[in-house]
């Protein structure tokens, strides 16, 4: 593509690189001029202008941009018509973003004038949202770069970018219970939940209460595990300390397993993550009491997008997963206090 200043007589059918202000009008970025164009400058007194002139073997932005936001769109994602060489990618449902970070990066590593923009991955979108952008830099680009960057984002096994949709799913919910925690403490956390599935379509077809023992939780968790539950959600009366606690101890003597216990996001760092008959078992930390972001809905919302999350998914939050504090930590870390209440009593 060639660029630069250009007597006015060889602008014709250029593209104005910058928008001339003129006591007539303006000739705008990215116009393509034209001998009327060439006229109103020179009545300006303008001997030159700065145009772009795409060579044989280039392809224009706009087009570059439709075609790559194309590439990467996948189920779930609507592309946008381009414009000044940007073609923008909206949510069709609401769901988790996915997003393949290696494919990304490799097209945004390929030629400077190529770039590839999107929300962070695993995020929660609804529909109409923006949650990625193509933008071409330059006015045209070489067809061998844009060819490799179709390649490039097509690569994987899976698309770059899509949205796994929520699932209505129905949630099992086991509140334990000891002496001085208020019943009203255990309504508004069902509260909080319901708000927390709502946007997935999930509701909670069953509640529980039991003692915080671990036979008692142990025989809830198995009733709902082997019910209708397609989801199981445990807030327990003080917060998980061990493995060996309560409820760890009640998922595997329900027959279960403990998938991760403890996660690299606070709030949040007091979840469990365990399987009792096929179905997931969620230890939710005391923050999850809480309708502010935490890590607990990061997990619950790959969950309700029927994405897998493991162990090693989890060990994998930490860049990032340091949030808001909420009211409810005893001490909150940034007046350096010791965090002796973890996640605060659940």
């Amino acid at each position: 593509m060639e660029f630069g200043p250009v007597p006015l007589d060889e602008a014709i059918g250029g593209i104005a690189a910058h928008s001339v202000r003129l006591p007539a009008g303006v000739v705008k970025k990215g116009t393509v001029i034209s001998r009327a164009d060439v006229a109103l400058l020179r009545e300006a007194g303008i001997a030159s202008v700065v145009i772009a002139r795409p060579g044989p073997d280039d392809v224009s932005e706009d087009e570059a941009a439709h075609r790559l936001a194309q590439a990467f769109a996948g189920p779930g994602v609507r592309v946008e018509k381009p414009f000044t060489g940007r073609s923008n990618l909206f949510a069709e449902t609401a769901g988790v973003l996915v997003v393949r970070r290696a494919l990304v990066d490799g097209v945004n590593r390929i030629d400077e004038a190529i770039t590839v923009a999107t929300l962070p991955e695993w995020r929660a979108v609804v529909p109409g949202e923006m949650i990625g952008t193509v933008k071409i830099i330059t006015f045209a680009t070489p067809a061998t770069l844009l060819d490799k960057a179709l390649s490039q984002a097509q690569s994987g096994s899976s698309p770059a970018v899509s949205v796994a949709p929520f699932r209505p799913l129905q949630v099992g919910v086991v509140s334990t219970l000891l002496p001085g925690l208020k019943p009203s403490v255990v309504r508004k956390t069902l509260t909080v939940l319901g708000e927390r599935l709502a946007p997935a379509g999930a509701t909670i077809v069953a509640d529980r209460e039991t003692p915080h023992e671990t036979r008692a939780l142990a025989d809830a968790i198995a009733s709902l595990a082997h019910g209708a539950a397609d989801l199981i959600v445990v807030f327990g009366a003080s917060a998980i300390t061990d493995r060996r606690d309560v409820i760890p101890s009640a998922v595997v003597a329900a027959g279960g397993r403990v998938e991760r216990f403890g996660m690299p996001v606070d709030p949040g760092n007091l979840l469990l993550l365990g399987e009792v008959a096929g179905k997931r078992v969620l230890g939710a930390p005391g923050c999850a009491r809480s309708p502010k972001e935490n890590g607990f809905d990061w997990v619950l919302q790959r969950l309700l997008a029927g994405l897998p999350v493991t162990g090693d998914d989890i060990a994998g939050m930490g860049v990032g997963g340091l949030l808001m504090e909420i009211v409810q930590r005893g001490q909150p870390r940034e007046h350096g206090a010791p965090d002796t209440a973890g996640d605060g009593p659940a």
